[in-house]
């Protein structure tokens, strides 16, 4: 199954806190992959950042969550109890505990403004809700990210042959290709050439030289393509 939204783990968690014990969030990630029958893919699935699981990620923001309602207490070494409340929650037996039950919380009322997140989309998020705070802000990220990758694109496809040359040229010296811009990277890109668009040396000093070929293609590059250019003097 999916990995469920923080506000479906909430009463979860709850429940694992109720044996008074303190309970620590790699036990409780472990347990909740558990009681969701989550696959080892799903368990290891990560944050757009990469940072750290979407697991860990919803059950750490669940907790801070009960924690701001006053359901649980942090004890020390990063743990948690069930706190009275917490007790006489679970003593109501609800069906879910999730943010509107929260409200009822003042100290809840009081967290909730501060910990929200407004971010400008194309769209609005659907399921802003059920996100934790850290994935609307790592899916925000990736989304301006993407436009921005996209217009960088979008320039390149309609910019000069020359220009686009000297981008590639740049590209290679920046990724470490030779010593500075101005004797590392040549753009040739004249008649004449033997369709050769610049030439990098591999080193410092000069010794190898990359010849390159800079071609704005739509699709796959084909083989008589690379051959061709592997040929040429």
């Amino acid at each position: 199954m999916a990995i469920p939204d923080y506000q479906s783990l909430m009463l979860p968690l709850l429940l694992l806190a109720s044996d008074h014990e303190e309970h620590s969030i790699a036990e409780t990630t472990d347990m909740l992959a558990k009681e969701f029958k989550l696959t080892e893919a799903e368990q290891e699935e990560l944050l757009p950042s990469g940072l750290e699981t979407v697991l860990k990620n919803r059950a750490r923001w669940a907790r801070t969550f009960l924690k701001k309602a006053g359901l649980i207490d942090s004890t020390n070494r990063g743990k948690f109890r069930i706190s009275q409340r917490g007790i006489e929650s679970l003593e109501e037996k609800p069906s879910r505990i999730d943010n509107k039950y929260l409200s009822r919380f003042s100290e809840f009322q009081d967290f909730r403004p501060s910990s929200q997140v407004v971010v400008a989309t194309a769209e609005p998020t659907k399921n802003a809700e059920v996100r934790t705070p850290q994935e609307t802000l790592d899916g925000s990220y990736q989304e301006l990210r993407q436009a921005l990758a996209q217009d960088v694109l979008d320039h390149l496809k309609s910019c000069s042959p020359h220009f686009f040359e000297r981008v590639v040229v740049n590209l290679l010296v920046a990724m470490g290709y030779g010593g500075s811009r101005s004797d590392a990277g040549q753009a040739v890109g004249q008649s004449g050439d033997g369709g050769i668009d610049g030439i990098i040396k591999e080193d410092k000093l000069g010794l190898d030289a990359i010849y390159l070929q800079a071609k704005r293609w739509e699709g796959t590059v084909g083989r008589p393509v690379v051959q061709g250019f592997a040929r040429k003097p």
